[in-house]
């Protein structure tokens, strides 16, 4: 352990909050999938920022982008336009129009306008969601304001995103929380009938259904494709406004700009942030024109949000995707991704989309598997005890899928043969 590494780590202990346990690197250079530490050891990297550096680590697109606006003006504040804001939000708009199939192949668009407001944060973007339907729900629904989720489901940290996280693990010491949610079972048509038609003293009426396509901080567990489509038709025929939170499975994470379209459904609000901008800090929601007028000046604000160097970021970040058609490259690596998960020996099951994938094993090995993993170059994440989260960089080869593959079948069966 270097002397430089040493020191960040006493500094850490003493003045950072430990609300995270760190593994023993620091990273210092970064290029595409790759990561280079203090040390100047190099790591394929398969965690991507919690999957957010999507085009990688230090794309040179997104880079000049942030160095043109440098020594411009980085933040002025939401009562002025900003440059690039409005550009941003005419991709997104565009892009969440788009209609794709069941693979992520794009088919056309619904030629829908979507408005956006831009924040930080994925927990952020949730809150502004959470508003928004309920100002649907004061205009449309008589005054309707509950909202439900779905159990396993994970849509962030603040006291309103931890009511809607249907995680008792993360409701611990943090009561009371905010009331009018509820979570049902994902998938569960019949739960989510009563749930709404009946909905409990703690949820009052509902006025939204909040969903996330694929639950990754619950395991990387899928919605069906019929299940989002039974949603979509129960709120149409209800009048409640439908949220997909696309936090995480967002930008081309699972082939498709968004997972929502592999189900081929167009949802009411869309929650957004993590590989909006390659890493930079940037959240978005996102509304049908109906929705979104509804909202007016001193309903909703953030101080950072949509800043110059974010709006920069975010334009060349998609701009970039779009140029280099990082969907099909994602369709193809997450296939070949799934089909060498699948094979290593003790993976009991394979989930998710694209380069979004978990990989469920048959032995508590996952936690042991991280930390061995980083010592064999690797970056790899857990959920429990038994579930890897592969949630690489979209620039990812087939190349770097198969070294990651196979230094971790000599990793599963060296664990396997300790009886780990």
């Amino acid at each position: 352990m270097s002397q430089q590494f040493e020191q960040a780590v006493s500094l850490d202990n003493k003045y950072v909050m430990h609300t995270y346990a760190r593994l023993p690197v620091e990273f210092k250079h970064g290029n595409g999938a790759e990561l280079i530490d203090v040390d100047r050891k190099r790591y394929i990297d398969f965690l991507a920022g919690i999957g957010t550096t999507s085009l990688g680590h230090a794309h040179p697109k997104v880079t000049e982008a942030l160095m043109h606006q440098l020594d411009r003006v980085w933040q002025v504040g939401n009562y002025f336009y900003v440059q690039n804001r409005g550009e941003l939000a005419q991709l997104i708009s565009e892009l969440l129009s788009t209609t794709c199939d069941e693979q992520g192949h794009v088919t056309g668009s619904t030629s829908t306008v979507w408005k956006t407001f831009f924040s930080n944060s994925g927990a952020e973007s949730n809150e502004g969601a959470f508003k928004v339907a309920r100002r649907w729900g004061e205009k449309k629904l008589n005054g309707a304001s509950g909202i439900v989720s779905a159990r396993q489901s994970f849509h962030g940290r603040t006291l309103a995103t931890l009511s809607a996280t249907g995680q008792d693990v993360f409701h611990k010491s943090f009561g009371p929380l905010p009331k009018g949610f509820a979570s049902v079972p994902l998938n569960d048509e019949q739960a989510l009938v009563e749930a709404i038609e009946h909905p409990s003293e703690d949820c009052g009426p509902v006025c939204a259904v909040v969903l996330e396509c694929v639950q990754g901080e619950g395991g990387v567990w899928p919605a069906t494709f019929e299940y989002l489509r039974f949603v979509r038709e129960l709120c149409t025929q209800k009048g409640l406004a439908l949220i997909i939170d696309e936090v995480q499975t967002g930008f081309f994470r699972c082939g498709a700009p968004f997972a929502f379209q592999l189900a081929g459904i167009e949802p009411d609000i869309v929650s957004m942030a993590k590989g909006i901008a390659d890493g930079f800090p940037m959240g978005a929601v996102a509304a049908r024109t109906e929705l979104a007028d509804l909202m007016v000046p001193g309903d909703h604000g953030s101080t950072f949000g949509g800043n110059a160097l974010a709006s920069a970021a975010g334009r060349a970040t998609i701009q970039t995707m779009l140029d280099e058609k990082i969907g099909e490259h994602v369709i193809t690596a997450g296939e070949h991704l799934a089909e060498r998960l699948a094979a290593l020996p003790h993976v009991a099951e394979v989930r998710g989309h694209g380069l979004m994938r978990g990989a469920q094993f048959d032995l508590p090995i996952a936690t042991p598997l991280v930390e061995r993993g980083l010592e064999a170059g690797l970056i790899l994440n857990h959920i429990g005890d038994s579930i890897l989260r592969f949630l690489p960089p979209l620039v990812v080869s087939e190349a770097q899928i198969d070294i990651m593959a196979d230094r971790l079948e000599v990793l599963i069966n060296e664990l396997a043969g300790e009886g780990c």
